[in-house]
């Protein structure tokens, strides 16, 4: 899938869709160290890494739509494509 937002359009918006639907389990710079991490059971990896952000925008977004392991799925609690789309480039911010 092709990132239908430009990459710096509402920065802020992503942010705290992240600091509300993610933060609590991947950490407030995406290093899988938030306050619920130790409660998973899955490797919630480092969104810093070259390897992380390599993926593909349209596998992120899968991966925030769909769950995996111990990650819900978000279409319920953000039904808004534009919000998952949104997280999706607040993650490239949290590149090394």
């Amino acid at each position: 899938m092709k990132n239908p937002i430009a990459a710096k359009t509402d920065a802020a918006i992503g942010k705290s869709l992240y600091s509300k639907h993610c933060k609590s389990c991947h950490g407030a710079e995406g290093y899988g160290d938030g306050p619920k991490a130790g409660d998973m059971n899955g490797e919630l990896g480092d969104f810093s890494t070259s390897d992380f952000q390599a993926q593909s925008d349209g596998a992120l977004f899968y991966k925030i739509t769909i769950g995996r392991d111990d990650m819900p799925e978000f279409s319920k609690k953000m039904p808004s494509d534009e919000d998952r789309w949104l997280i999706v480039n607040y993650l490239r911010t949290l590149a090394e």
